[in-house]
């Protein structure tokens, strides 16, 4: 393995910092030529501390996910039209399940508005977000909470999950490969899911493009057991193919201009 250089090794600390780095913020940043910023950031995905994405790279992380404030920095801007565009989707006088995660919690941010739901949430950020709301009842699962997110998570919030059957799911992945495979890092946040998935009338799977172009673990599921898929753009023609087949309907937000593409199902 090759030795770094002092701005290698700067780049790596900026994207365990802020999940995802550019090659233009780089190469202002440096003061270099985006040419440079571009074979310093091959060097590091070839020594595979960073996975090369459109325009930048990411940390190159198939086991561990980012932290969760570098997590709430990524792709924000997208992660806010695709919680805009979900909530959208929730009717008033309805039950959901949100799960754990920062763009689920973008969803609960855009539902402060409506009018008699009920929030059955393992995410101790979207309760706070959503208790103090008069026409918002939330209940919160019991178990363990997980420090790094704030995420209820074990066999306890399964088990409590299991007791309802709720009108619709938000739910997200931290990964979506592009045989439709959901995946995740933690194997007792995935039991929770699975069982939020299979207790829903209606699953909505709210992910940004980046988890497109990442690997995870634990498998939460499949593309097809998902009927609406928000997401700020399907730039896998095999991915969304796949919801053609399996009937997902693809919700795609524009986060420049609030553009929403919605494709149609057969």
């Amino acid at each position: 393995m090759e030795a770094l250089t002092d701005r290698q090794n700067s780049i790596i600390d900026l994207a365990r910092v802020a999940g995802r780095v550019s090659v233009e913020e780089l190469a202002a940043r440096f003061e270099v030529t985006a040419q440079t910023i571009r074979k310093d950031l091959n060097d590091l995905c070839s020594q595979r501390f960073l996975s090369r994405v459109h325009g930048g790279a990411i940390v190159a992380s198939g086991v561990a996910n980012l932290s969760y404030d570098a997590r709430r920095f990524l792709s924000q801007t997208e992660k806010r039209s695709i919680g805009a565009a979900a909530a959208q989707l929730i009717p008033n006088n309805s039950s959901l399940f949100i799960n754990i995660g920062t763009t689920t919690e973008e969803v609960a941010r855009a539902l402060q508005n409506h009018d008699g739901l009920l929030v059955i949430t393992n995410n101790l950020n979207v309760a706070t977000l959503l208790y103090t709301h008069p026409r918002i009842e939330v209940i919160i699962a019991g178990g363990p909470v997980r420090r790094a997110d704030g995420g209820v998570i074990g066999s306890a919030a399964v088990d409590f999950v299991k007791q309802f059957k709720v009108d619709y799911a938000v739910i997200g992945a931290s990964a979506i490969d592009e045989e439709g495979a959901l995946l995740d890092f933690d194997y007792r946040e995935v039991r929770v899911s699975r069982a939020i998935i299979e207790n829903t009338r209606q699953v909505i799977l709210v992910a940004d493009k980046v988890k497109l172009e990442r690997a995870a673990p634990v498998r939460i599921g499949h593309m097809s057991e998902i009927d609406i898929f928000v997401t700020d753009r399907l730039s896998s023609p095999r991915l969304a193919k796949l919801c053609q087949v399996e009937s997902v309907q693809v919700i795609e937000v524009g986060s420049a201009n609030g553009d929403i593409n919605d494709r149609a199902t057969p």
